[in-house]
């Protein structure tokens, strides 16, 4: 077998060694039933432990109140571009969205489809390099509801704090959920894709105030209804067995390790040493504003775009995967999700400081 990689991709992301070993066994036979855990009915009762251990520990690392549902869904993060409005809206009512890059955009023109939306606050005419503060931006007084992406995986940027509203809030929070402590009660939905902090790609987790459950029109399809999967506890169809238990076993690992407050003090650790490299010297030029700098995702540049490829080059031959950054921005990207283990992030500075020396600008 070959010798692991650091993984420092946005998504997929790296999942911890010791879920991985549980998971190859589990796959090949799960609890001593004679078969794997992708064989099994996802009405079993072997099956149903799994599902409710896993919502039972999101709920207590996330301090998730009584009156939310927690739902285990397909259709990836974008699929809730429009379950949202569609729940959320309808004709007539509006929603106040704030731009700060390619996913709340995208969530933007699906929501446009179905109610008035109005975006008070965009950083796209600086290629999205932060995000607003408070007094930047107004909720229109009929807002439902103020929807916000919480971390920009493409650019590297993050609310150091979650926006204050009197209307309710809507957040995408597939790249920074379980990063650090929220207070759940301030939102009436949350969302994330699973594949960067929570586990493989295939479910996405939705959390939801049970009072919102009523509030979608009779004409939205049965199966794009937030009440439908509520009420059958996630299994009105099959669901994506193979991911919620994945998702379980993440779960499991980030308890042992101390929860969310131990990961939010090793996310900033991690983040820090990087930072620190960038704001050392004109080499490395980070993308995002000081103050909207994600822990999660750090972007970057260097002196010139044949430099940057012969980073990326290098830095794959020892080892360190997955250092591109996006398409519509280019430069390097740095993912260290909380499973991303810190030594490969030790081991990414060192070798940052020694191109630097061996490559001048």
């Amino acid at each position: 077998m070959a010798e692991r990689i650091f993984n420092f991709s946005p998504g997929p992301g790296t999942l911890p060694v010791a879920v991985l070993d549980r998971i190859s066994k589990d796959v090949r036979e799960f609890s001593n039933t004679g078969m794997g855990l992708i064989e099994m009915s996802h009405r079993s009762k072997e099956f149903m432990a799994v599902t409710d251990t896993a919502e039972s520990l999101l709920r207590e690392l996330m301090e998730i109140p009584d009156n939310y549902k927690v739902l285990f869904l397909q259709g990836g993060a974008s699929s809730q571009f429009f379950m949202v409005p569609m729940n959320l809206l309808g004709k007539g009512k509006r929603a106040t969205y704030l731009n700060t890059g390619t996913w709340s955009n995208k969530a933007i023109k699906e929501a446009q489809l179905f109610g008035e939306v109005d975006v008070p606050f965009s950083s796209q005419p600086a290629t999205f390099d932060r995000v607003p503060t408070p007094d930047e931006y107004t909720v229109h007084p009929d807002a439902e509801y103020l929807y916000f992406t919480s971390n920009n995986t493409i650019y590297g940027t993050q609310y150091p704090q979650m926006p204050e509203s009197d209307k309710m809030l809507v957040c995408d929070m597939s790249s920074d959920i379980l990063s650090r402590k929220i207070d759940v009660s301030r939102f009436g939905l949350i969302f994330a894709g699973a594949q960067k902090n929570l586990g493989p790609s295939g479910v996405t987790i939705v959390i939801i105030r049970e009072d919102l459950l009523e509030r979608t029109e009779d004409s939205v399809p049965t199966m794009l209804r937030y009440k439908t999967h509520a009420d059958k506890g996630s299994m009105f169809n099959t669901p994506p067995c193979f991911s919620i238990y994945a998702v379980g076993e993440v779960l499991k690992w980030l308890k042992e390790q101390g929860g969310v407050p131990a990961m939010e003090k090793l996310s900033r650790e991690k983040a820090d040493m990087i930072y620190r490299v960038l704001d050392s010297s004109d080499y490395y030029r980070g993308h995002a504003e000081t103050a909207s700098r994600s822990l999660m995702n750090i972007t970057f540049n260097l002196p010139t775009p044949e430099l940057e490829a012969a980073f990326i080059a290098q830095a794959t031959d020892q080892g360190l995967n997955g250092l591109k950054g996006h398409r519509s921005i280019g430069g390097c990207r740095a993912s260290i999700y909380n499973a991303f283990p810190k030594e490969g992030v030790v081991k990414l500075v060192e070798f940052m400081q020694q191109f630097q020396k061996d490559n001048p600008a």
